[in-house]
């Protein structure tokens, strides 16, 4: 949605989570760009959490991350994108292994391998993902862009799997699982947060979607 491609995958439940997603799903190796692109949105977000999407300006944006206008609007074009952050390069390699239809061979074992892979990395911050929830539902028109960007996430990722599966695999279908898979993220978060103490997010997102392949069996 993911976050790349699956990214960053209403309440459909919540497009914002396609944002939150997305933004969990960088590499482990950041570049300078990346590094600067990230300071970026976690300062978009501190500005938009403490003052609201209309209590800040874009020089003030550039003022607080330390860069130049220059530098800022070569990053993003305005707030929004700002605030929802950057769309990170997805992982060629992660995505061939499951188009190939690896690692496993079993489609629901791979789709949650892929997401644990992808959020991983930065699912250490409860307060960040926490101030995303908050920001992202805090105005409609920061919905409605979370919303764009879930339904862009939703139809690559659904391409992804029907690449996989074959042309015989419905495109409704397809559609059907990352829907599904963006539920049991938004559940699997709302338990990451409320237990800061507690297991990681992999670790929520895993139970949760076991609990749901095994209801259906």
């Amino acid at each position: 949605m993911v976050m790349s491609t699956a990214a960053h995958l209403s309440e459909l439940h919540s497009p914002e989570e396609s944002a939150i997603l997305h933004s969990m799903g960088e590499s482990a190796t950041v570049s300078r760009r990346e590094r600067t692109a990230d300071a970026i949105h976690d300062a978009a977000l501190a500005l938009t959490d403490e003052r609201g999407f209309d209590g800040w300006t874009m020089d003030q944006l550039a003022e607080t991350v330390g860069v130049s206008r220059r530098t800022l609007f070569n990053h993003v074009p305005g707030k929004t994108d700002a605030i929802l952050g950057p769309e990170h390069e997805p992982d060629e390699e992660l995505f061939a292994t499951f188009l190939a239809g690896g690692p496993t061979g079993d489609l629901l074992a791979d789709i949650r391998g892929l997401v644990v892979t992808m959020t991983e990395s930065k699912s250490g911050d409860r307060s960040k993902l926490a101030r995303m929830r908050r920001v992202f539902r805090s105005d409609p028109r920061l919905m409605h862009a979370a919303h764009s960007r879930f339904e862009r996430a939703t139809a690559r990722f659904a391409e992804l799997i029907r690449q996989r599966e074959g042309t015989d695999f419905p495109t409704a279908r397809a559609r059907l699982v990352v829907r599904v898979i963006v539920t049991v993220f938004d559940s699997a978060l709302d338990d990451y947060l409320a237990h800061p103490a507690g297991a990681s997010f992999a670790d929520h997102f895993t139970r949760t979607y076991d609990d749901l392949v095994d209801l259906f069996h």
